[in-house]
């Protein structure tokens, strides 16, 4: 994809962000053709200190959230450079997104409210940590705090043991994509009307939101669910099974797909049991079919499983690390995969394409304020 034919080519994004939110939010855009420019404090984003391992000059985290961007250092507390910020969000922005301390930006006069009374049709998001309202407002928030207040730690793991992470960062990444479709409805909204105005997302409404069907499901029974491992709420047998050599995830739910998996494990009895006969009777008495499907899945390896299962039309797929995910044929025919102009590094790309294409990586991560002068040469 040309960068002129870009969906975003034009837009130009002003990113006051850091750590991962926020970045991420400013990723997809610049992914998108936007011109996606980061202000930093002199010492730059922390995020580019989180290592190690650090790649090419900034910490491996940092780098991905931050390709197709340009990088100026602005120090908010020095007038001058105050002025000229904002100077540069009226002549050139279309949009801002920002993730700083609850109430700087409102001491500084870059909240949404002064920024869409001088410049009506600017886009403008807060990313934010509980939200904009109730008591706790104005507390900081990061994506493992999340995790443990909105509840989703509560299911991850398995019954028994300590509450478990999930593993990426996804209420960080999940308020990124929110901001994003905030900011492009708001985008459809401006072209409409030429009105801009201001979104909000917080961390703590994405946690919420992913817990969004296990919350039905608590106020539909008034039973808290259970933390079930591989498992699923709702649904059995849905999970993971130790194999001879590895771990494959096989998901049957339905009472035909049950029924086949039962003539592959060789007991087609199973799918006739009145404990096994359907999903409900299944997930009522998982505690006594995960055992017997567990026995009979060490018996063979995952590629000998894959082989039978695929044969019989039964999802599966092994569990694979990153190494595994990174290296197979799927992710390479994708062209998931992609590699960085001017850098030796290579990171995931976009996950999704236009009439058959990708967006392509257009330039690497910028070095802290590399282009300061460039873009403050006609703001001072």
């Amino acid at each position: 994809m040309h960068p002129d034919s870009a969906p975003l080519a034009g837009l130009v994004v002003i990113e006051l962000g850091h750590s991962v939110a926020a970045p991420f939010a400013g990723q997809i855009l610049a992914d998108l053709g936007a011109e996606v420019i980061k202000v930093e404090k002199a010492e730059g984003d922390d995020a580019r200190h989180w290592g190690p391992p650090f790649w090419e000059g900034a910490s491996a985290s940092f780098q991905p959230l931050n390709r197709n961007k340009q990088s100026v250092v602005c120090d908010l507390r020095d007038a001058a450079q105050l002025a000229a910020l904002k100077r540069l969000i009226h002549d050139r922005a279309d949009m801002v997104l920002q993730n700083l301390r609850p109430g700087q930006v409102e001491k500084l006069g870059l909240d949404g409210a002064s920024l869409v009374a001088d410049k009506p049709e600017l886009i403008y998001c807060n990313v934010g940590a509980f939200g904009s309202q109730g008591p706790l407002k104005d507390r900081p928030g990061y994506d493992p705090l999340m995790q443990a207040f909105g509840g989703i730690m509560s299911t991850t793991g398995e019954e028994g043991r300590p509450p478990v992470r999930v593993g990426p960062s996804i209420v960080d990444l999940g308020t990124g994509m929110w901001a994003v479709i905030g900011m492009l409805t708001a985008l459809k909204r401006r072209a409409d009307s030429g009105r801009g105005g201001v979104i909000a997302v917080s961390l703590f409404e994405t946690a919420a939101g992913w817990m969004s069907l296990l919350a039905a499901n608590y106020q539909a029974s008034g039973e808290l669910p259970k933390r079930l491992g591989s498992g699923a709420i709702g649904i059995a047998p849905y999970r993971a099974y130790a194999t001879r050599d590895s771990d494959l995830v096989v998901a049957a739910g339905s009472d035909a797909l049950f029924r086949k998996l039962a003539q592959v494990l060789g007991h087609p009895q199973w799918a006739d049991d009145p404990r096994y006969a359907s999903n409900p009777k299944r997930v009522a008495n998982q505690n006594t079919l995960y055992p017997l499907i567990e026995a009979e899945m060490q018996k063979r390896s995952n590629a000998e499983w894959i082989a039978l299962l695929e044969l019989a039309g039964i999802p599966c797929a092994p569990v694979q690390n990153v190494a595994e995910m990174i290296a197979h044929e799927q992710t390479r025919a994708l062209g998931l995969v992609q590699e960085v102009p001017d850098s030796a590094m290579k990171f995931i790309g976009l996950p999704l394409s236009f009439d058959g294409q990708r967006p392509a990586i257009r330039s690497r991560p910028p070095a802290l304020g590399e282009h300061t002068q460039q873009i403050f040469k006609n703001k001072e």
